[in-house]
């Protein structure tokens, strides 16, 4: 132990060094934006950024117990690919010594950040001409280039918050921001429910799912009592963008803090449960906002109870560290042949010729079938991190927000958050219900990105609430308790004078 970090724990309320619990921090963030032309992720076109708002970027923690460390990584992406995990964690293990199962790492779901997605390079050499064609000329893809540039920095900024490892005070506490998320499936009147069924519908009879307005913080301050850094957790799909290459609404959460509690504090952003919930209200009678407007309202509002929970949490030695990782097994949904081949004959006709989106999900529907014949089981990693009291448990989808307030129901823990889109990626996993007759709308849809059997849900929050009850919660800090009473102040104890 460094002769600084000793003193300071001496220092830590006259308790001896054996009695304190020993927690070290160290945080760091990479600039991981993409250059002009690259492609933007998300949908299932093709599409190009054609110029820059703020920078994408990679940010870490690192946590130390004295026993055990753990791995925190926030990527500016729409996601991050299984692959792209595994050769991160197996370098940092080597140059840290962190295992594997303790780090996490998560997209934030920006739809204007760098090309992590949709199809990675290679997954359709095996494909019939047609299905290859559709896949690396039509949609949206990966880059290899800068597939290896998130490569790179993530793990650099892993092995420099690793270095920068120092005896730090941290707290967790959580608030609320319940004006800036909407659920955006409704029900409607024909018994079905609708994805953005539009402003003004008289069909519309609400919304179809919750909303998740807990902002979950973790705070560290160094011993010099200045914000080294923070975590954030709110289930709010990133797609406001602002304009160009941007870590989407996550800059201004980023703003808002540091302008608040310190120019130089890391501000690692992990998305919650929002599968079906964007900045979108569906039943405003307003005009929405720009992307640029959303932005500022969406990462301000959220980042201004941040810090509302960062200057009411009492900092302390957020202890044990520990985590957990489960790799389950699961079944795609097999489209039938006679769509499949219904399909193949629309996809192979010029779109320009036909409705766009039925030609868009008859091309998904040829490529499903193409990655099915190579991979019809997908691994999902389920994962939870414990942080003192509170517990991330995560998972590789775009999770509908009612199934992370399972999570949080059953976990033991006082605070719980839930990470979709963390260590991998599988689509969008909506609950049961979703798929019922009373279900529908765009996240049910069959597609190459999206496509798991309808129990994923129900799988992945029975992992993750039986992980975090396999831990136990470390205390939160508090604060010293009072003085015993004497007597009350002597200015104020007296009957009302009238004259």
């Amino acid at each position: 132990m460094k002769r600084r970090e000793f003193l300071a724990l001496s220092s830590m309320g006259g308790l001896a060094i054996s009695a304190a619990p020993i927690f070290r921090a160290g945080f760091a963030e990479r600039d991981i934006s993409p250059r002009i032309g690259m492609q933007e992720p998300g949908g299932y076109q093709k599409r190009f950024h054609r110029s820059f708002h703020d920078p994408c970027k990679v940010r870490v923690a690192v946590f130390d117990d004295g026993q055990k460390r753990v791995a925190l990584v926030s990527v500016d992406a729409l996601i991050v690919p299984r692959q792209l995990v595994l050769e991160i964690r197996r370098e940092v293990q080597s140059r840290c010594g962190i295992p594997p199962e303790y780090v996490l790492i998560g997209a934030t779901h920006s739809h204007s950040s760098g090309p992590t997605g949709m199809v990675q390079p290679g997954e359709y050499d095996h494909a019939s001409p047609l299905a290859r064609k559709l896949a690396y000329e039509v949609s949206s893809c990966a880059d290899p280039e800068y597939l290896a540039l998130v490569r790179r920095e993530a793990i650099q900024a892993v092995c420099d918050a690793h270095a920068r490892l120092s005896v730090a005070h941290a707290g967790v506490g959580v608030g609320v921001e319940d004006k800036v998320a909407f659920n955006r499936r409704h029900r409607m009147r024909n018994g079905l429910s609708y994805t953005h069924p539009g402003q003004g519908n008289p069909d519309m009879l609400g919304p179809a799912g919750p909303t998740d307005p807990q902002v979950g913080v973790i705070g560290v301050w160094g011993m010099d009592g200045r914000l080294a850094g923070c975590i954030v957790n709110y289930a709010c799909h990133a797609t406001t963008s602002p304009g160009g290459i941007s870590a989407n609404w996550i800059c201004y959460l980023e703003k808002t803090i540091r302008g608040a509690l310190g120019s130089d504090a890391v501000v690692l952003f992990l998305q919650g449960a929002c599968g079906d919930v964007t900045q979108v209200d569906n039943l405003s009678p307003y005009a929405l906002p720009n992307g640029e407007e959303y932005a500022k309202l969406v990462g301000g509002r959220v980042g201004a109870e941040a810090v509302k929970v960062l200057l009411s949490m009492q900092p302390g030695a957020l202890t044990p560290l520990d985590a957990r990782s489960v790799t389950l097994r699961i079944n795609r949904r097999r489209p039938s042949p006679e769509r499949v081949k219904r399909c193949y004959e629309i996809a192979a006709k010029d779109p320009a010729s036909m409705d766009l989106t039925e030609w868009v999900f008859a091309k998904e529907i040829v490529m499903l079938d193409a990655i099915i014949a190579k991979e019809p089981v997908v691994e999902a990693e389920v994962q939870a991190v414990q942080v003192g009291p509170a517990v991330l448990v995560s998972n590789p989808a775009e999770f509908f927000c009612e199934l992370g307030l399972r999570i949080k129901r059953g976990s033991p823990f006082p605070f719980t958050f839930p990470v979709e889109l963390a260590n991998g990626c599988v689509g969008y996993v909506p609950t049961e219900e979703a798929f019922s007759a009373s279900g529908g709308g765009y996240e049910t849809r069959l597609t190459a990105y999206s496509n798991l059997e309808i129990t994923a849900g129900n799988r992945f929050v029975e992992a993750g609430v039986e992980m975090a009850r396999r831990l136990k919660p470390g205390k939160v800090p508090e604060r010293s308790p009072a003085k015993p009473f004497k007597a009350p102040w002597s200015y104020g104890n007296v009957p009302p004078e009238t004259q």
